[in-house]
């Protein structure tokens, strides 16, 4: 499909596409990345530990105690092999702990057995984001078999799990009991699943391995704010902790992200002055066009402009 060039509109200042701060419940916690990882399979074991953080910005299910596991039919939760009661430790341990061999654990609580089973969407192989006020919906759906405190200690090991913070850091949408999706995340939440995830693999990996590493978790960050639509100091506010090791991480991505703007608006400007299509346009510079396009696209959201070039070709 051929390109047409469209003359922009004289530049405007951008404006922020911001999401209404998603404040919790008191209660009902889905995301704490303050997270003890539960297993990554159904046999996998629990630590009985938790790492120290910085989150005010979720509902906390906190105080799970250790629990026996016990039978349950239907679908199982973890989707892939390990038997129940197996001592493997978790696949992705929190940073600045001992090594998994060498702390107490306990095992996946019974009750997200029972969960799986119920709904499979949502606790069975693959997780999803839960909405706020899960717990209750939980509690009235089912009054007579969730009691509240066992309830409060499942929910607690769920959402600390790896694979829930994964699903967190990946900003997919909260859902309800029925698998729908209801609303977006809040992009402090995301952010804090993204600084928990990147403690748990730096514990893992050696010391030859970490600048690689922060490299890859940064450019996660950059992503994360990218896709919320806020301006660099409002996602700063939003995002940012005490903690100081995350901290500098958010300021190198955020840093980045700036850079990366500004070489797109210089792109962008170029464009705009001379009066080559995209495709000869790309070509002058060595670009990709289809990325062109995407990258000249972006530029202009940031600018709050209408569209001035044509959407980038299906591959």
């Amino acid at each position: 499909m051929p390109f047409h060039r469209k003359k922009p509109p004289a530049p405007a200042g951008w404006h922020d596409r911001g999401f209404a701060p998603e404040l919790t419940d008191d209660v009902n916690a889905t995301d704490s990345p303050l997270a003890t990882p539960v297993a990554e399979t159904a046999g996998a074991a629990i630590p009985d530990t938790a790492p120290g953080a910085d989150s005010g910005a979720s509902e906390d299910f906190s105080g799970a105690a250790s629990a026996q596991p016990g039978k349950s039919g239907g679908r199982r939760r973890g989707g892939r092999g390990g038997r129940r009661g197996a001592a493997a430790p978790a696949s992705d341990a929190p940073a600045g702990k001992p090594a998994a061999g060498e702390r107490h654990h306990r095992q996946v609580h019974p009750l997200l057995e029972q969960l799986a089973s119920l709904y499979p969407r949502l606790f069975g192989g693959d997780f999803l984001p839960l909405k706020r006020g899960i717990f209750q919906d939980l509690r009235e759906a089912h009054p007579e078999l969730l009691a509240p405190d066992a309830l409060k200690e499942a929910l607690g090991q769920h959402t600390r799990s790896t694979r829930y913070l994964q699903t967190i850091a990946a900003a997919r949408p909260r859902h309800d009991l029925a698998g729908q999706s209801v609303e977006a995340l809040a992009p402090e939440h995301v952010y804090q699943a993204l600084i928990e995830l990147w403690r748990r693999r730096s514990h893992r990996t050696p010391e030859s391995g970490q600048a690689a590493l922060r490299d890859e978790w940064r450019k996660r960050i950059v992503r994360a704010f990218e896709s919320s639509g806020l301006a660099r100091d409002e996602y700063a506010e939003k995002v940012r902790t005490r903690d100081e090791i995350a901290g500098a991480l958010l300021d190198e991505a955020l840093s980045e992200a700036s850079a990366q703007a500004a070489k797109d608006e210089a792109l962008l400007r170029a464009f705009e002055a001379g009066q080559a299509e995209l495709p000869a346009f790309a070509d002058m510079y060595g670009l990709d066009p289809r990325q062109t396009a995407r990258v000249l696209e972006a530029a202009q959201r940031r600018r709050g402009a209408a569209p001035a070039v044509a959407p980038a070709p299906a591959a």
